[in-house]
């Protein structure tokens, strides 16, 4: 095996990270900063940009330090959270306002006036995507309607917009402006099945588009680093969305192959080939990936709060010192003891797409624990992902098995509990991080060290473990009617 290695930069919700792989998956540096989460009213989440670049640079420079020297590096792979929206002075390189993230729902009453509009119909057509506050475009329109220095900039002709990946790429390569197609999918502004922006999109939203980055492929010669940053110039080869990325991780690479990622949301993706898909029950399409140009797509169900929910009942109510512990917590009691959690802590997303729902607990009584409630809130990862199911069912999308990662999903428990509730096969592999691994994966083929997704695959990719359904069914209905239940009081 060739000795190159490539340089990952995982920009997540909660935390940046760098992690260095080898041309056979192996991982052989990481580093990792959590990020500073801003919460000024209810539904709205912030980030700083300029932390988000300074602490993923401080986490590339450390892994590329224990590489032993740059010169090692043959190429950097990016993922991102996606939707969250950077406003930045093109010329002076600064952040202009607050990253407004993925979750933030500010922008709910545009997207309600725009539905009332007439218009969710149209720009489902065209994007696959429905209006929700989840999206990008809004948020764009926000800053520049309610921050002075981002108005300012629109008006100087100086403002650039982008999600994560693009702003660390203008960081990195010194002033590139570029938003690979997975990422642009989720804008509302990007045409599924068209090259670029489109002007009447941007007019409906009221985003300048001359602020929007170039949209390029997921892999090539895409940009190159600064020689200031690690001593020499580095190729950047490979870009995707943190969800895209997942699905290509897992190797989902043949139409029908579906995957779930369990991180601060949820989200399941299913390859559907190469025609853009059109959902009929809610879900969204979006673009997979693209190379020379070509563009594969996927269905998929987003679940706005998974790990979340975890962090939550930890730093908030203070049920738990850590994560880890939630496993042992489920085993600890026989059933949930009648509690039901809905968490729509910022809203409930596909196939509901309720953007004003709040979390509920239901069923408390004198004899609840915190195990009981620790188990219905890791209960709601499987009664979510059960919804997502029906759906992309009725869509013709049936699953036939579910492949797992992200953090949650190393947590034995709740791989079988989704076994038990979705009567299917659930596979996770030994490497649960297939984020990073996705990113790696493109960012090799980008740089000629593997021919394909599929050559890269077989040589990055690991074992795998089986979870088989056990639940006898007269208790899974009462568990799925006792969801509905619960639901119907949202």
């Amino acid at each position: 095996m060739r000795d190159e290695l490539i340089l990952v930069l995982d920009a997540g919700t909660t935390s940046t990270r760098a992690m260095l792989f080898a041309l056979d998956g192996q991982v052989r540096a990481l580093a990792q900063q959590e990020l500073t989460q801003f919460y000024p009213a209810p539904g709205l989440v912030e980030h700083d940009p300029a932390e988000i670049w300074e602490r993923t640079l401080v986490c590339a420079r450390d892994v590329a330090a224990q590489a032993g020297e740059a010169g090692r590096i043959a190429a950097i792979g990016i993922t991102n959270q996606r939707e969250t929206v950077v406003a930045w002075d093109r010329v002076s390189g600064e952040p202009l306002a607050r990253a407004l993230v993925w979750q933030d729902r500010r922008t709910a009453d545009r997207c309600q006036a725009l539905k009332a509009q007439g218009h969710e119909d149209a720009v489902r057509n065209a994007t696959g995507l429905l209006l929700d506050p989840y999206f990008s475009a809004t948020k764009m329109r926000w800053l520049i309607d309610n921050v002075p220095a981002v108005a300012e900039a629109a008006d100087a002709g100086r403002l650039a917009f982008g999600t994560v990946e693009s702003w660390l790429v203008f960081r990195l390569a010194g002033g590139a402006h570029i938003s690979d197609a997975s990422n642009a999918s989720r804008t509302l502004l990007l045409p599924l099945a068209g090259e670029s922006w489109d002007e009447g999109l941007c007019s409906l939203f009221g985003v300048p588009r001359t602020a929007l980055p170039e949209v390029c492929d997921n892999a090539g010669d895409l940009a190159r680093t600064l020689p200031e940053w690690f001593g020499r110039a580095i190729p950047i080869t490979g870009m995707a969305g943190d969800q895209q990325a997942a699905t290509l991780g897992q190797s989902c690479l043949a139409p029908g192959d579906t995957k779930a990622t369990y991180g601060t949301g949820a989200f399941v993706l299913a390859n559907t080939g190469t025609a853009p898909p059109r959902s009929r029950h809610r879900l969204l399409g979006t673009v997979l990936y693209q190379m020379a140009g070509q563009r594969h797509y996927a269905l998929e169900g987003s679940v706005f709060v998974a790990g979340s929910l975890i962090q939550w009942l930890r730093d908030s109510l203070g049920l738990l010192a850590s994560a880890a512990e939630t496993e042992a917590l489920a085993r600890s009691v026989a059933d949930n003891g009648g509690v039901v959690i809905v968490p729509a802590l910022s809203g409930l997303g596909a196939p509901h797409w309720l953007p004003e729902a709040r979390g509920v607990i239901r069923g408390l009584s004198l004899s609840t624990g915190k195990a009981h409630i620790v188990r219905a809130a890791l209960e709601s990862m499987a009664h979510q992902t059960c919804d997502l199911a029906e759906a992309f069912a009725a869509d013709g999308a049936a699953w036939q098995r579910l492949r797992i990662d992200g953090g949650m999903a190393a947590n034995d428990w709740l791989a079988q509990d989704l076994a038990d509730i979705l009567g299917l096969t659930v596979e996770r592999p030994d490497f649960v991080e297939t984020t990073a691994l996705g990113a790696a994966m493109l960012a090799a083929v980008g740089a000629g060290l593997f021919p394909d997704l599929a050559t890269a695959g077989e040589a990055m990719g690991g074992a795998r473990r089986s979870f088989e359904p056990q639940m006898d069914e007269t208790t899974r209905m009462q568990r799925l009617s006792a969801w509905q239940a619960a639901l119907r009081t949202l």
